[in-house]
């Protein structure tokens, strides 16, 4: 799939929430079907996702935390994916740098940082070792809530 600017447009016009097709429309000069097929066409090729985001700072008791893992092995594709279905896991992402992984993970006063990593990070194979960065203050902080 094409990724043109109204695609572009489209997908910053909803950055920040769920704004009308007819509005998005009347600011980029086009249709509003035209909006609407592209959408559509954004999801159903898997470009665009659109989902209900949670300020974690903003619920009482949950926490963000940035986790990089090194790992023994060079199947960084494959961890990843084995990381991103463990609980409380919101992304996992294979990088460059000291770490093969970066890990973002959302707590709560059930789902503590010990539980993610003595009961979840325990169930991945070949982890050489894990570093923690629990998050204070975050900006543009919006994630899926999981927990």
């Amino acid at each position: 799939m094409k990724i043109d600017d109204i695609n572009i447009a489209i997908i910053r016009h909803l950055k920040n929430g769920r704004e009308s097709f007819r509005k998005i429309a009347k600011d980029l000069g086009i249709s509003e079907n035209t909006v609407r097929g592209r959408v559509n066409n954004l999801i159903a090729e898997g470009v665009l996702n659109i989902t209900g985001l949670v300020n974690p700072e903003k619920i009482p008791d949950h926490r963000t935390a940035i986790v990089g893992v090194k790992l023994s092995t060079m199947s960084l594709i494959i961890k990843a994916e084995e990381f991103s279905k463990l609980k409380g896991v919101v992304s996992a992402c294979v990088v460059t740098g000291r770490f093969d992984i970066i890990v973002t993970v959302l707590f709560s006063e059930e789902f503590r940082l010990l539980d993610f990593i003595s009961e979840e990070v325990s169930k991945i194979k070949e982890v050489q070792s894990v570093e923690t960065f629990v998050v204070y203050k975050g900006y543009n902080l919006m994630v899926p809530y999981l927990l």
